[in-house]
């Protein structure tokens, strides 16, 4: 179960904590009326979020990321690092964009006690070829929700994935549209379900 920090519809709470696996975003805005269960809190680990994240006591703190196993790492440093100068160019304003925070995501997992796992550039790439076939706006990265999805169908093709709390709104320079088409064709695959949620609008940055 991959729970984005959109509304999540009546009932839901209960079939996602009936997962077997399930993971969360960032600050865990779903935790509550999305149920409680959580392996995995997904994180941005550049830029703004990721230093609001680490300066917060209250994430640290927080029972989703108290509870999770896990923190996965979705931008892979060496990917980011090296968006660091065409981003100046074209995106000046996101000067702290590509500002790398791995490390120390790795120093709380190993403070307290859970796996740190950074998911891997050829990911983040093969979305994005995923989604050329979808003709997108020009766009920055694709969501952090859109890549965990590519993580998990690549790590578990044979498991039953169910999203709930994804609207495909935010932040401006994420894909939105197109990642909707890419999720709906991979539902028509039979590689995802879906549950019914209202949409959540991300924060600057892509968080």
């Amino acid at each position: 179960m991959i729970v984005g920090n959109g509304e999540v519809g009546e009932g839901g709470a209960k079939i996602i904590d009936a997962a077997d696996f399930v993971i969360r975003f960032n600050e865990c805005r779903s935790y509550g009326a999305g149920g409680t269960h959580t392996d995995v809190v997904a994180v941005c680990n550049t830029g703004r979020p990721a230093k609001a994240m680490l300066c917060s006591e209250s994430w640290r703190i927080h029972p989703g990321v108290v509870e999770a196993s896990e923190i996965w790492s979705v931008r892979d440093p060496e990917k980011f690092a090296a968006m660091r100068a065409l981003l100046a160019a074209s995106h000046p304003e996101l000067d702290d964009f590509c500002d790398d925070y791995t490390n120390q995501f790795s120093v709380f997992c190993a403070e307290a006690g859970k796996v740190h796992r950074i998911v891997d550039k050829e990911v983040h790439e093969a979305v994005d070829q995923a989604l050329s076939a979808f003709s997108p706006a020009p766009y920055v990265v694709p969501s952090s929700g859109m890549i965990v999805i590519g993580e998990v169908l690549d790590r578990f093709p044979d498991d039953e994935v169910t999203l709930a709390g994804f609207g495909h709104v935010g932040w401006e320079w994420h894909p939105f549209a197109a990642e909707k088409q890419l999720v709906d064709s991979h539902i028509a695959a039979g590689r995802l379900r879906r549950l019914a949620g209202k949409p959540f609008v991300s924060s600057s940055q892509g968080a």
